[in-house]
């Protein structure tokens, strides 16, 4: 197997040889140490094989693939082929499929899940922070793989949150295994290796090139049924994520956000081109329950307060369930005036009772607040535990609103 596996990385890694034209030899050839054999006169007759790329295969060297062999060996990476038993059918389907992946920790059987990648800007907003960390959560305890770059931001916030519901996760890299970016990501990079997998096709060593991350992320949409997007400008990275989903006949969400936030425009002009508009993790499940109906388990939407200073929880507010079996326990107090809630968010909890749920339909039409502030201020309040969420989009407050004079 090791001998076989040198050849791959030395098919792989010739400069510049393109993705296509490896893809193209393999069909040919049927494996890459054929190819290695092969001479001038075979390769003459692969069909479409541009002369300068035939070129690039003279290079017969083996050294470079040794050590890229060897450096695996020692960092406990893995190497899945192309043509492995356990590579996913799902990515091997797409236009351009990696001939080699580098694995590390343990891929779950990704074409029997809901794996589902979260992708959005790094220069996020509070409301996106909240957003993918809510329904991070709630995709892992209902029963979906949760999948990103790991980038700064939204990618990051996503992740946490499957983390904190207990859920397998995927991080795909547009570097090597073993290069942290960005640094501070250190400890989710372990706690995706311990929890499922990082994935990357590119070698140890490889440093986070820009140009790295557009075929980064093919391979993203590619291991998913569907892709999110939380917040996103009209020109950003999680917007051609989601291009190469659609190009892959993959599902695309997103979560909407006002209508003057720059850092919602790409997710809204998403909405308006026909994604499917999503405030939690129970919308994306409704496209997949008949799919994957043995996969769905009950989810808990409603996380418990994350500590993150781009989502900060209210003061004094340790659980979002209310007393039971104590009728009139005293509930927490929040004001505007002690900085517990904003204005807007006491707008919404003076129109909700304690014990009688309200509709979000009602809470839009009396608020006074457009629909995506109305989304935005509820999800924060869900995440400092003033608010509760029921069955049907219908809302509880779980605080004591004290109106300051």
């Amino acid at each position: 197997m090791m001998s076989a596996l040198k050849y791959w990385l030395w098919l792989t890694r010739l400069p510049g040889l393109r993705n296509q034209t490896r893809l193209l030899l393999l069909r040919h050839f049927g494996t890459p140490e054929s190819v290695y054999f092969a001479e001038p006169p075979e390769l003459s007759l692969v069909e479409g094989l541009e002369r300068q790329q035939a070129a690039i295969l003279s290079n017969r060297s083996l050294d470079a693939a040794e050590r890229v062999l060897e450096r695996c060996q020692k960092l406990n990476i893995d190497l899945l082929t192309l043509q492995d038993a356990n590579y996913p059918n799902r990515l091997r389907n797409i236009y351009d499929p990696p001939c080699l992946l580098y694995v590390r920790g343990h891929l779950p059987p990704l074409d029997e899940e809901i794996v589902v990648s979260a992708v959005g800007t790094r220069k996020c907003t509070p409301y996106g922070v909240a957003c993918a960390e809510r329904i991070g959560y709630g995709l892992a305890t209902g029963g979906a793989i949760v999948a990103s770059g790991l980038a700064r931001g939204i990618d990051s916030a996503a992740i946490r949150g499957a983390l904190l519901g207990g859920g397998v996760t995927l991080g795909l890299l547009g570097n090597g295994l073993d290069v942290v970016y960005p640094r501070e990501n250190y400890g989710l990079y372990e706690d995706v290796a311990a929890t499922g997998a990082l994935l990357s096709e590119y070698p140890p060593g490889t440093e986070p090139l820009p140009g790295n991350f557009p075929p980064r992320n093919r391979i993203l949409s590619g291991v998913s049924v569907g892709t999110l997007v939380v917040e996103a400008p009209l020109r950003s990275g999680a917007l051609i994520t989601a291009s190469r989903a659609l190009e892959q006949g993959r599902d695309v969400f997103a979560v909407p956000g006002p209508i003057d936030a720059y850092t919602s425009q790409g997710c809204n002009r998403l909405i308006r081109d026909g994604a499917s508009l999503v405030s939690d993790a129970a919308d994306i499940f409704e496209a997949y329950a008949a799919r994957f109906r043995d996969k769905l388990r009950p989810s808990r939407e409603i996380p418990p307060p994350v500590p993150d200073a781009a989502a900060k929880p209210v003061r004094g507010i340790e659980d979002a369930e209310p007393a039971r079996g104590v009728a009139d326990a005293p509930l927490p107090v929040v004001s505007v005036e002690d900085g517990t809630v904003s204005e807007q968010q006491a707008q919404i909890l003076r129109l909700l009772d304690a014990r009688e749920p309200v509709q979000i339909d009602d809470l839009i039409a009396d608020s006074g607040l457009s629909t995506p502030q109305v989304l935005a201020e509820l999800t924060m309040l869900q995440i400092g535990g003033c608010v509760r969420e029921h069955d049907g989009k219908r809302y509880t407050r779980t605080v004591e609103l004290r109106d300051d004079p």
